[in-house]
């Protein structure tokens, strides 16, 4: 299944953590890096290890490999029955085939800067445990000094290229920063879904149910989905590989892909089945 929305929760403080298990998002990241204090680094390391003992899967997003913390997160936590990994600021591939030899752990990877945008193709194949690249906008808008949102839609259309070239999934689209702002998050929102994103990283529960509802497809789209797989199915027994639907569209081994993610997206919302 494709989560939808992604919760960062600091790793430094457990009361959140417990809160964010049960807040609804589809997927739990504990952050070690960007909200954590430095004299609060062991603390959420210590986190993140308890709680991969436990009966919630969880995502960490540890400290830069290359910084004095991200080499001992990555040592602590490999192996561990964890979701997988965030490792941010990739730049180099050899850095990523380091940590995922390492680690042993799936690897979410996030480009923040110039650098890693650049290579980020190469990231995206660096090693097999790589799952998924994606942007970290508000540290790569600082490294290309970009002063407006616009100025990241290139980036974005990059790094949905990087993905799927690679063979992984659609990218995760990063924060919206202003949790007061819920319009303009589901504005933001909207723009990532048709640009190819799928699932959005979240900082506050509020977010959450905007963006399970942006990337929640609703029942037209649901029942043309269903449609084209009936239609698809009809065909593969007629020993064809396209065809055209009861309402005359063209049905072809694209256009079904197309109709799983959206089925699988809807399967993820509340009594959603196929």
């Amino acid at each position: 299944m494709t989560p939808r929305s992604w919760l960062y929760v600091p790793g430094h403080r457990p009361d959140r953590v417990t809160k964010a298990l049960t807040a609804g998002a589809d997927a739990v990241v504990v952050d070690l890096e960007d909200a954590v204090p430095p004299d609060q680094k062991l603390a959420a390391r210590e986190t993140a290890v308890r709680l991969a003992t436990q009966d919630h899967p969880v995502w960490v997003r540890v400290n830069d490999p290359a910084g004095p913390w991200g080499a001992a997160d990555v040592e602590a936590l490999a192996g561990l029955p964890l979701a997988g990994l965030r490792l941010p600021r990739c730049e180099d591939p050899a850095v990523v085939r380091e940590v995922g030899d390492r680690a042993g752990l799936p690897l979410q990877l996030l480009v923040e800067s110039a650098a890693g945008l650049a290579r980020a193709a190469d990231l995206a194949t660096a090693h097999p445990l790589v799952t998924g690249i994606g942007l970290g906008e508000a540290d790569l808008s600082a490294d290309l000094r970009v002063t407006g949102d616009e100025g990241l839609a290139w980036a974005r259309g990059w790094v949905v290229v990087a993905a799927r070239a690679a063979g992984l999934p659609s990218p995760v689209q990063s924060v919206y920063t202003d949790v007061a702002d819920l319009e303009g998050l589901r504005a933001s929102t909207e723009r990532a879904r048709v640009t190819g994103f799928v699932g959005r990283s979240v900082v506050h529960p509020r977010q959450i149910p905007v963006v399970h509802d942006v990337f929640t497809p609703g029942p037209a789209e649901v029942a043309a989905a269903r449609a084209v797989l009936d239609a698809a199915a009809r065909a593969q027994e007629r020993g064809e590989v396209a065809v055209l639907d009861a309402d005359g569209r063209f049905v072809d081994p694209a256009v079904v892909r197309r109709a799983r993610l959206v089925l699988d997206l809807y399967d993820l919302s509340p009594g959603g089945t196929n």
